[in-house]
């Protein structure tokens, strides 16, 4: 194996989130669900290093998923790893109670499939790897607003 077809075999994997975007029905689902295990493994760590994990996770998404954009075609269906950083974005508030985490799977998941102002913005007019993940780190910052608004008003 050459090493262009190693790193274009990482990419896959990454961009995949470990094949999780194979999915035949579903994969950007798929996907997201995929990222609660790595949610419940990071979830204990700091904020600083929180959003570390998922800066750095978003940095290996846009060139991947751009590395596949140039084998699969424009924003293709496999490359889930967009929904894993929007989605960790979107539980930065690290939340313990499995509801919590159920409902920002169900907010995300309508924000990115319906793509209202300025997530569908961001996927019609930015391009490449940036486009791909950019709607859904927007999705997940949201879902992440959403989410601390309602504990803010619950709480008072």
């Amino acid at each position: 194996m050459t090493a262009n077809q190693v790193r274009i075999t990482l990419c896959r994997w990454i961009a995949t989130f470990l094949g999780a975007g194979y999915s035949p029905k579903l994969p950007g689902t798929v996907g997201t669900a995929a990222a609660i295990p790595l949610f419940l493994l990071i979830r204990g760590l700091s904020l600083l290093w929180y959003l570390a994990v998922v800066c750095a996770i978003s940095l290996a998404g846009v060139y991947t998923s751009s590395e596949m954009e140039k084998e699969w075609g424009k924003d293709p269906s496999r490359v889930v790893i967009d929904e894993v950083a929007g989605f960790l974005l979107a539980l930065v508030s690290r939340p313990r109670k499995w509801q919590i985490i159920l409902y920002a799977f169900v907010i995300f998941r309508a924000l990115d499939i319906f793509k209202p102002p300025p997530v569908g913005t961001i996927d019609k007019k930015v391009e490449g790897g940036l486009g791909i993940m950019g709607d859904d780190l927007v999705a997940g910052g949201i879902t992440a607003l959403i989410l601390g608004v309602v504990k803010f008003l619950v709480k008072g």
